[in-house]
């Protein structure tokens, strides 16, 4: 970090490495930042607002600025500005995600239970996606309708698929591991279908100064698969190592005969993995993500005469920069 002048509108740390974007998500997704009252966002923001064009309010210190950032860049979404849903801002997806994920990876043995539970899940997911998709590209009422009646669907048909398929030859530890296919399948579904518009139409581009220079939709290409990816990593460490920490505990009788302990024991065990699992797997690539001209010249041809029309060849930037969403 600087020991001067803040920079409001970037990260305090290097985004180029694995441990600058660590350390920035980590901070960024801090489940604490869910209970501070909307009027005290507000006030972030104002702060925010008011440093970033030079009118610092006397006596403010450093510690409160960044503090204003980190409830700014928690609340607000990167692109409009907007306060985000509480529940689908990227620091609520421990006490969410540990609530929900505890439940799946516990109820899974009734094939209501795994059809609620996954219901909830995309339900959830559905909203995440949504309140952290790139603002720049529009998405009607129609297609999130799609998104989530197709994540949901594939979710649910996975998961009772492999249910009655491992329920006759599989053992108690791979039946613990459904859930987690069924989550998989769900996220490759979910996430591009409720950003197709993207997909469609392109994604906003710009230079390396912020200034827009056209749409492209291998950068949507690229974008949601680097999110897909993400939240595919950041269910694995919960849904894969805790049933098998789960069976290795049960087979205690104390731990077998008090069922009732099953639930809040994998619901904490999710809370402690998704404190680190969210912030790395928001880590893997940069948000600031680019692609080069040359790529923009062979995946999105149209949109590159376009550029050489408006600009001339030799005027075009080396690469655009777009936000791949989280």
């Amino acid at each position: 970090m600087t020991e001067n002048r803040i920079n409001v509108d970037g990260p305090l740390w290097d985004q180029s490495t694995f441990l600058g974007r660590l350390k920035h998500f980590a901070w960024m997704t801090d489940f604490r930042t869910v209970v501070v009252r909307e009027s005290k966002l507000h006030e972030a923001k104002d702060l925010v607002d008011k440093y970033r064009i030079g009118l610092q309010t006397p006596g403010v210190t450093k510690e409160e600025v960044i503090y204003a950032k980190k409830l700014y860049d928690s609340s607000f979404h990167p692109d409009s500005g907007e306060l985000q849903n509480v529940f689908g801002r990227m620091s609520f997806q421990v006490p969410g995600g540990m609530s929900i994920t505890g439940a799946m990876i516990t109820f899974y043995r009734t094939n209501t239970a795994v059809i609620f539970w996954q219901w909830v899940n995309q339900s959830f997911n559905a909203l995440v996606n949504y309140t952290n998709r790139n603002a720049e590209s529009d998405i009607d009422a129609k297609r999130i309708a799609i998104a989530y009646t197709s994540a949901t669907t594939s979710a649910v048909v996975t998961a009772l698929g492999l249910k009655a398929i491992l329920a006759k030859s599989a053992g108690s530890l791979m039946q613990r591991f459904v859930p987690f296919a069924a989550v998989a399948a769900a996220n490759m579904v979910n996430i591009p279908l409720m950003r197709q518009s993207e997909l469609i139409d392109g994604i906003v581009v710009s230079d390396e100064n912020g200034n827009k220079i056209t749409q492209s939709r291998y950068a949507a290409v690229k974008g949601i698969s680097q999110v897909v990816l993400s939240r595919i990593f950041m269910a694995t460490p919960t849904m894969l190592g805790i049933p098998v920490v789960m069976e290795y505990l049960e087979r205690y009788p104390v731990i077998k005969r008090m069922t009732w302990t099953h639930a809040p024991i994998q619901v904490f065990l999710c809370g402690v993995v998704l404190c680190a699992s969210v912030p790395i797997g928001c880590a893997l690539f940069p948000q600031r993500s680019c692609i080069t001209v040359d790529k923009l010249r062979i995946m999105d041809k149209d949109k590159y005469d376009e550029l050489v029309g408006k600009f001339g060849d030799s005027q075009l930037p080396e690469r655009l920069y777009f936000n791949k969403g989280l």
